[in-house]
């Protein structure tokens, strides 16, 4: 009879317990399967499809040191101390095919630290949207861009070719022939910034080859009620060698959105020179009608993949009403320059 106890009793609590534990096991769960990030070789090099999207997106950009000394190029003040300026860029792109055509949203962020400051610049560079040939958002004028600015030297603006950011709307059409064409319209910015609804208005063509290419912007101040246009011509030489020339000419003397040299017209040329698999040697001069003659030249060298160091001499001659307008400028200007940048 004991024995018989003990055992029933051994069966009950083995049941119970049994139950127990059936009643709190632990459901392990399936594992997520885990999804890995897509290449998108669509748009080139360096896109990947954002995980759940069929949006390609790319993240690029550099950092920068621009050390300068001598001369300021662009006022012929002499300098005291380096001057020194560290940049970083990011920049993203993302698109996507629709039935109206390629999807794109593009925007760079510029961060500038400039001769020891705590604080500097934060600049929203490029914000735009483009759908097809529309786009919309805030860019660098076009009357600049369109013409592809002007050559590989840092200094390349000393003579002016054009403005820089501000909101834009445009339609752009390309053929598969190497013609291509635009119109736009532009806010301006500053002292060229609109004060009614008439905005700048600006328009451009372009035919494109082997051999190179021809280039030609008109626009049209509205705040001014002048206009300006340049006309560019672009011609590869050999796979090693190219050279530009660009003319610019204004219908007043007078500073305006489009037309920033001074005098009536402006001249520019260059060249570019790859001399090595590491080396490339930019040359650029530039003449304005009041008379200022603006030359550079520089090598940019990549030391290895991904990060180039450029020397720059500067020269620049300047006009009497130009020099009489910056108190303490030189006739002349002699100014170095030596750029490292990590590109990403």
């Amino acid at each position: 009879m004991n024995i018989k106890s003990l055992l029933l009793g051994s069966a009950a609590a083995l049941v119970a317990v049994s139950g127990a534990r059936a009643a709190d096991a632990v459901v392990v769960a399936e594992p997520e399967p885990v999804e890995y990030v897509r290449i998108c070789d669509a748009y080139g090099a360096g896109f990947f499809y954002i995980p759940g999207t069929e949006t390609c997106l790319k993240v690029s950009g550099y950092v920068r040191a621009d050390i300068r000394g001598g001369d300021d190029a662009y006022t012929g003040v002499e300098r005291d101390t380096y001057d020194w300026r560290a940049r970083a860029v990011t920049r993203f792109d993302a698109r996507s095919e629709t039935e109206l055509g390629t999807l794109r949203s593009y925007a760079e962020l510029r961060y500038n630290f400039n001769n020891g400051a705590d604080k500097e610049t934060v600049d929203l560079n490029q914000a735009t949207i483009e759908l097809g040939g529309f786009r919309v958002g805030a860019a660098d004028s076009q009357f600049t861009s369109w013409t592809g600015y002007l050559g590989g030297v840092m200094s390349d603006d000393v003579i002016a070719e054009g403005s820089y950011g501000t909101n834009q709307i445009s339609y752009t059409y390309s053929s598969d022939n190497g013609f291509s064409a635009f119109v736009g319209a532009e806010q301006g910015k500053g002292v060229y910034l609109i004060d009614d609804y008439l905005p700048h208005i600006l328009g451009g063509a372009k035919f494109k080859q082997g051999w190179g290419s021809v280039t030609g912007v008109v626009g049209y101040d509205s705040k001014a009620e002048e206009w300006a246009g340049k006309a560019r011509l672009d011609v590869t030489v050999t796979e090693a060698i190219s050279a530009w020339v660009m003319g610019g000419y204004k219908s007043n003397d007078v500073k305006d959105f489009y037309g920033t040299w001074n005098g009536d017209y402006a001249v520019w040329g260059g060249i570019a020179a790859k001399v090595t698999d590491k080396a490339t040697v930019n040359a650029q001069v530039g003449y304005e009608d009041e008379g200022t003659v603006a030359a550079a030249l520089n090598v940019a060298y990549t030391l290895v993949p991904g990060f180039v160091i450029t020397p720059e001499v500067n020269y620049t001659k300047f006009d009497e009403a130009r020099q009489a307008r910056t108190p303490g400028a030189n006739e002349d200007a002699f100014q170095g320059i030596v750029r490292f940048q990590r590109n990403f």
